[in-house]
């Protein structure tokens, strides 16, 4: 009768170790698999995204600096009417659809954020985009007293923030396919 106890207490604990080993496998691999989804569909394009409008900035400045080697919108004094020719261009072709991009990022994929709550840069960054609607509105109008968005663009908010989150969840995924923390 002992044996027998003892036999059925073995392959219950037995049993019970194999469940709680499989919950832990179970729970690690759907976190892996969000990590996953977080990279590959928010925080990896966002970040993409991000630098391009970065270096496309650095090469529109670099491209239309002033002798001075600043930009015109860096000056006490007005944009030149070519000036801002050149730059309802780069804007129209380069910096808004890079803008609506990451703002349909943000929207569709809302779910995939990290914190709890959006981030105040993501919500700025959206308010942003939207601000152009207004501005591209008006320039189909024939109106180019305005050339900038109502709400600024939260630069390095943003690039903090989806630099910082995307290393962090690269960190983790790489923890959890079993490599080295960095």
């Amino acid at each position: 009768m002992i044996a027998a106890l003892i036999t059925v207490s073995i392959a219950l604990a037995g049993y019970i170790a194999t469940y709680l080993n499989g919950l832990r496998l179970t729970q690690r691999q759907e976190r892996l698999a969000r990590i996953t989804r977080q990279l590959a569909e928010f925080y990896g394009p966002l970040l993409a995204m991000e630098e391009v409008g970065l270096l496309s900035y650095a090469a529109f400045s670099e491209r239309h600096s002033r002798a001075d080697g600043q930009s015109p919108f860096d000056h006490d004094g007005t944009p030149t009417d070519q000036e801002l020719a050149e730059w309802r261009i780069w804007l129209s072709t380069v910096f808004i659809p890079n803008i609506k991009k990451m703002q349909e990022i943000v929207v569709s994929k809302a779910d995939l954020i990290i914190e709890a709550e959006m981030p105040p840069a993501l919500i700025q960054l959206c308010a942003h985009a939207a601000g152009y609607e207004i501005t591209a509105a008006r320039w189909g109008e024939g109106d180019y007293r305005e050339n900038f968005s109502a709400i600024p663009y939260p630069r390095l908010e943003i690039t903090r923030y989806v630099r910082k989150s995307f290393r962090d969840l690269k960190r983790e995924q790489n923890r959890l396919l079993g490599g080295r923390r960095h």
